[in-house]
């Protein structure tokens, strides 16, 4: 849900999960807005076939009881009405399949990236790497992303879901994240962001972002990982084009 924080001086956007909670996110990117449309058209069929199913099963209980048709009925087979439910299911799977491949591949292509954002998933905190800026020392910016302890929090931080250092990325962007995993199995799950790439030691996995609009995306690791799984939040900050390279400026200067 869209979550407004205030503070002091500025009003920020944050995308969290809020208290019993049945819907999704508000979405901040195409792909999460393509998951929410066919999860839409998807309960549109959900929900024909089983108030069809429903009504086939109450006639059929009603008619067929015994004191309703005591003489049962001889009929074994029927050309028409076995057809009809075989093509007319088929119909409606051919109809599901070609939105529901269109945003699988939409998912999996990565656009000509402006920027690169190495994810490295550790026991338990992530670490993330821009290997697009090198500064004078030819270091690139890298960084731990630890959350932050309950009595460390402030006023409108969210629990178990703060981090000490944000990914910052620029809105209207396309950006590509590669995963991997320090140790053991982790998953890097964003849900505004409509965002789930597993963590593999030894191995790079990717994904694309275009984030349409500024604001704070939490998300947490959607693997069980150890001990602490549930306390190795993420953060990333979607801030103006400007923001952002004012940011990297800053990181490079350190």
């Amino acid at each position: 849900m869209l979550t407004l924080f205030f503070y002091p001086s500025i009003t920020c956007l944050s995308d969290a999960a809020e208290n019993w909670q049945l819907g999704f996110q508000d979405p901040a990117t195409p792909i999460m807005e393509g998951i929410i449309n066919l999860h839409h058209d998807l309960m549109f069929f959900i929900c024909v076939v089983s108030i069809f199913v429903s009504w086939m099963l109450g006639r059929t209980l009603w008619h067929f009881e015994c004191k309703q048709n005591p003489v049962p009925s001889t009929l074994a087979h029927g050309t028409l009405i076995e057809m009809i439910w075989t093509i007319t299911p088929a119909f409606i799977l051919l109809v599901i399949a070609i939105p529901s491949f269109s945003l699988l591949y939409a998912m999996d292509e990565v656009i000509s990236p402006a920027i690169t954002v190495k994810t490295l998933g550790h026991q338990w905190y992530w670490s993330y790497e821009y290997s697009d800026y090198i500064n004078e020392d030819d270091e690139s910016i890298a960084f731990d992303s630890y959350m932050i302890p309950e009595e460390d929090l402030e006023l409108g931080q969210l629990r178990l879901l703060e981090v000490d250092n944000h990914m910052v990325v620029p809105v209207n962007t396309h950006i590509r994240v590669i995963v991997s995993a320090a140790d053991v199995l982790h998953s890097w799950a964003v849900p505004s962001l409509g965002v789930k790439c597993d963590a593999i030691p030894g191995r790079l996995n990717q994904t694309s972002l275009f984030i349409k609009r500024e604001g704070l995306y939490y998300g947490q690791c959607s693997e069980i990982c150890g001990i602490n799984h549930g306390f190795m939040p993420i953060v990333v900050e979607a801030v103006s084009l400007p923001n952002y390279v004012t940011w990297i400026s800053n990181k490079l200067s350190e």
